[in-house]
């Protein structure tokens, strides 16, 4: 990565949820639901923790099926009677997240100045691309790809490894874009490059390889992306 650091990256990796997607509504529909203001926070953790388990039980049960599960978990958790019902009601708003304001302005930057841009998520590709599709993401990205066609949830190596592969590029010439600290770990330790956005409530793990680019939104690091060519 070195090597690389004042040169374009040969693609754009993005992650989606949190990243492109804003999931403010969803947070509060489950913090409602649950009368908890963390309810969300540790679901989406505990989503996280159980995704992990998958990879390292070398099983594989989509991020849906695992949301699913830790909803069930969160409810006994906190002690909440949510019904199944309305827990899956509350897994099912990701399907309706919205992109961040600063998202197609930094999109079509990138796209005017000629970037390649893909993205990578833990969500199913059955329900991911039909979403980007429909909030007008989908046709700014060469390829919208799913951590399903690898079965392993970044941060595993595989998924970044995957996505290089698939878009014919070496991997230390990829540029992952995300807003979690996760995230930017998984994909340097991959070999690959990394751009943080700061989303509010997001922050670097300390323990990891700084990423090379850091931002508070994709308006301004596209930006700095833009400069970087320029320099060249």
């Amino acid at each position: 990565m070195q090597n690389n650091s004042n040169k374009r990256p040969a693609l754009l990796l993005f992650d989606v949820n949190e990243t492109l997607l804003d999931m403010s509504d969803m947070q509060e529909a489950v913090n409602k639901a649950f009368k908890n203001e963390l309810a969300f926070k540790f679901w989406f953790a505990q989503l996280l923790e159980y995704a992990l388990v998958e990879n390292v039980t070398d099983k594989y049960h989509t991020f849906s099926e695992v949301g699913q599960a830790v909803m069930r978990m969160t409810a006994a958790v906190i002690g909440q009677d949510v019904s199944e019902e309305k827990q899956k009601e509350l897994v099912a708003m990701v399907k309706d997240t919205q992109p961040h304001p600063d998202v197609i302005p930094g999109l079509q930057k990138l796209q005017e100045a000629g970037f390649r841009m893909a993205t990578l998520t833990n969500s199913p590709a059955k329900s991911s691309i039909p979403h980007l599709e429909k909030v007008g993401l989908k046709d700014f990205f060469e390829a919208t790809l799913s951590v399903d066609a690898v079965e392993k949830f970044k941060p595993h190596p595989s998924p970044y490894q995957y996505a290089a592969d698939k878009l014919g590029v070496k991997l230390e010439e990829v540029m992952m874009v995300a807003a979690h600290g996760w995230d930017m770990a998984g994909a340097l330790r991959a070999g690959a490059r990394a751009a943080f956005i700061s989303r509010s409530g997001q922050v670097l793990y300390p323990l990891a390889p700084a990423p090379e680019l850091s931002a508070p939104t994709l308006s301004d690091l596209a930006d700095t992306l833009i400069a970087m060519g320029k320099e060249d």
